[in-house]
């Protein structure tokens, strides 16, 4: 019976061991969310009025130096500021990303008549997209009248390199930029026909005449023309592209087609508050080729 009863209290205080063990580890794997939920919640407490440090790990139900440790890595990222008469405040990077984001939502309301008309002006598939990191965003997506299947959807990410309207958000970049962006790849991205140098002389070429050509390199048989989208600063924050199968986009039509995509895109440009100086003096869009 003692022999049993010692069993037990091993397998009991084993069991007990191994759950708290357990209970150690997971709030470990969850570390990163945890400090990152933390960061938010200090960024919630200072947009709401909490300045000085005490209040803010009251607020948090932290301690004084997590607080403070969380606080001051948002202050180096210019999330917060910091002053020592004034404590806490909110910091200029909110404002960059609040301003990029209000543009980001009214970009395809503003955008949605313009693509459409240049959809039935052209018959062929129109993009709206915006820069993401080191790939194009998909925004929109107005489908053309031709048979013919354009593998995009909204909320895909394209390669930069590859895509007109990945290359029409690239027009103002410099020569390092452009090729941090050219070497960029992803796993299991295909490769990439075109050669770095070739690339580059037809971006500064694309930079000069406010348009840049997908011929073919993104998708078999799929050419397109794509033009930037510039807001009231006047720099690039989206692109507008007409896609279609290469045996509706020889050369000489995708030359014509500039006309269209750089027009309608200045028409988009000028809702967001760009006053730049016009693609074209003419006042209706001009018909396509």
């Amino acid at each position: 019976m003692q022999s049993a009863t010692n069993t037990n209290k091993k397998i009991t205080k084993s069991r007990t061991t191994s759950k708290t063990k357990t209970k150690s580890v997971r709030p470990r794997k969850r570390l990163g969310s945890q400090t990152l939920l933390r960061g938010l919640d200090v960024l919630e407490a200072v947009a709401s009025g909490v300045t000085n440090l005490a209040d803010l790990a009251a607020t948090l139900k932290l301690n004084r130096s997590t607080a403070h440790r969380l606080a001051a890595s948002l202050v180096e990222m210019r999330y917060l500021t910091f002053t020592p008469r004034n404590g806490y405040g909110l910091g200029s990077k909110l404002l960059e990303l609040g301003y990029q984001a209000r543009a980001q939502l009214n970009i395809p309301r503003v955008a949605k008549e313009h693509l459409e008309k240049l959809a039935a002006l052209t018959d062929d598939t129109v993009h709206l997209g915006v820069l993401d990191g080191m790939r194009a965003f998909y925004l929109d997506k107005i489908p053309g009248r031709r048979r013919v299947e354009i593998s995009s959807r909204v909320g895909d990410l394209q390669p930069l390199r590859s895509t007109g309207l990945g290359k029409a958000l690239l027009l103002d970049e410099n020569d390092q930029k452009l090729q941090e962006f050219y070497r960029y790849e992803e796993d299991g991205e295909q490769r990439y026909e075109v050669p770095e140098g070739t690339w580059m002389r037809r971006m500064r070429e694309y930079a000069k005449l406010g348009y840049a050509f997908d011929m073919e390199e993104n998708e078999d048989r799929i050419r397109c023309v794509a033009a930037p989208v510039r807001d009231a600063t006047g720099k690039i924050k989206a692109a507008i592209s007409v896609s279609s199968a290469a045996q509706y986009m020889d050369d000489a039509r995708m030359h014509a087609l500039t006309k269209d995509v750089r027009w309608t895109a200045e028409q988009i440009s000028r809702e967001l508050g760009w006053a730049g100086p016009p693609a074209s003096l003419r006042k209706n869009a001009p018909r396509a080729a």
